[in-house]
């Protein structure tokens, strides 16, 4: 079934060093945090390093009663702006051992839906 010379305690043990450096990675990125802006600065969206919204600003003037649906579009812009830094900064802090294990994101190690694989 293996070859020989295949050493199965080995890649056990490589696996579960993988995902403490994963573990890890994810404690720090989650200590870190990130900010993404719209509409020049009116709304402005806090994340963690892991993508966890944690706070959000919004300037008087982006707050029209007969207009909130701008408002709301703000909002999402820049949410998804600090979430698109959040992820750069997985890449640049996690590179090959995030996508080892499908990223951080949604759907990822940190995300819902995701998880560390189980050694």
């Amino acid at each position: 079934m293996f070859p020989d010379g295949f050493d199965m305690g080995s890649l056990l043990q490589q696996a579960q060093q993988m995902q403490q450096q994963m573990e890890e990675a994810q404690r720090a990125l989650g200590g870190q945090r990130v900010t993404g802006t719209a509409g020049g600065g009116l709304v402005k969206a806090t994340v963690t390093g892991l993508g966890e919204l944690i706070g959000l600003e919004i300037a008087k003037e982006a707050v029209d009663p007969d207009d909130t649906e701008t408002l709301a579009d703000l909002v999402v812009a820049a949410v998804r702006d600090a979430n698109q830094a959040a992820e750069r900064l997985q890449q640049e802090k996690m590179g090959p051992l995030g996508s080892a294990f499908g990223g951080l994101g949604p759907g990822g190690a940190g995300g819902p839906g995701g998880g560390l694989p189980a050694f």
